[in-house]
């Protein structure tokens, strides 16, 4: 009787090796979609911080435009506050930030630059998925917050697949990206429709690119006269450099005044290439400018794009 329950719990080499390879498989099947599910969130949760970024920069260009044609100076309270006169009587009751219209936000009290805010985040698609996530909101009061937090009521959002009105075909949403801008091709109106970029930038932008005679580079957008690098940072996941030819200068033929106008060509490098070229002759190739004592490693590399010798 022992000799054969020990039976049921003995096995040979083989069958060891088969269960240790289910039991990994099982393993596999269970950890994987977690870690992938894991990954989707945590993608999702980035591109809903640039939303919430891109949303409170277009508010603030959006005020800085009125104050700018208007010509008047308002206070901060003035700005993200009304005054106590123009605001409707506060009325509170269950609600999802993520579906609730302007009108009724400005019942439960919330001023109308915040809900602006809150609008465009959600139009960019942005979404909260708890009451705790109302704080990330620029402008909305901290004695809001504590009074509208007890009242929300988010609806779990609907899933990625559903069938259609036949009931046979599943349709997948996607949420649509924001669009990406090439550097070069890009015109005003598009550079404008990046977060924290106005008409000012836009066109500084453009003619830092025209006198480059084009970017080779995300990068070079970032060297823009005025364009913080936290502005930079933020739009540049939004721009491409699609390979569009530079405009080259012939380093043969052109005089001081042509060198000098681009922007990574001062005078005394203009004048310097000038006189290498009276006293060694005519350049072979773009490398012998590394023999000019003006011309660093890393001057050289930005301008080697920009020049020719043909």
């Amino acid at each position: 009787m022992e000799s054969n329950w020990k039976d049921y719990f003995s096995f040979t080499k083989k069958e060891r090796i088969g269960i240790y390879v289910l039991l990994t498989g099982i393993g596999i099947c269970t950890f994987i979609p977690r870690f992938f599910k894991a990954a989707d969130l945590g993608n999702e949760l980035k591109a809903e911080a640039i939303y919430l970024q891109e949303a409170q920069a277009e508010d603030a260009k959006t005020d800085l435009a009125k104050r700018s044609s208007t010509g008047e100076k308002q206070s901060y309270n003035e700005i993200y506050y009304e005054p106590a006169s123009d605001q409707p009587a506060v009325e509170l009751f269950p609600f999802d930030p993520n579906t609730l219209d302007s009108a009724g936000w400005r019942k439960l009290g919330v001023n109308n630059r915040t809900i602006r805010t809150i609008r465009n985040y959600i139009s960019k698609g942005g979404r909260f998925r708890n009451a705790n996530e109302l704080q990330r909101i620029y402008g909305l009061k901290k004695e809001d917050y504590d009074r509208l937090m007890p009242y929300v009521r988010i609806t779990a959002p609907a899933t990625a697949t559903a069938f259609n009105n036949s009931g046979k075909a599943p349709v997948k949403y996607i949420k649509t990206p924001p669009p990406i801008i090439d550097i070069n091709q890009a015109d005003t109106s598009a550079f404008i429709s990046l977060p924290g970029i106005g008409s000012k930038l836009a066109n500084r932008i453009i003619n830092f690119r025209d006198k480059l005679g084009g970017f080779y580079s995300v990068q070079q957008v970032g060297e823009t006269f005025g364009l913080p690098d936290s502005t930079f940072q933020l739009i540049k996941p939004r721009l491409q450099c699609a390979s569009t030819p530079v405009q080259k200068i012939n380093i043969n033929t052109a005089d001081v005044n042509t060198l000098k106008q681009h922007p990574y060509i001062r005078w005394n490098i203009a004048n310097a290439i000038i006189q290498f070229r009276q006293q060694h002759g005519v350049f072979h190739s773009p490398e012998e400018l590394q023999q000019i004592v003006l011309i660093t490693p890393e001057l050289y590399q930005k301008i080697a794009t920009y020049v020719t010798v043909e």
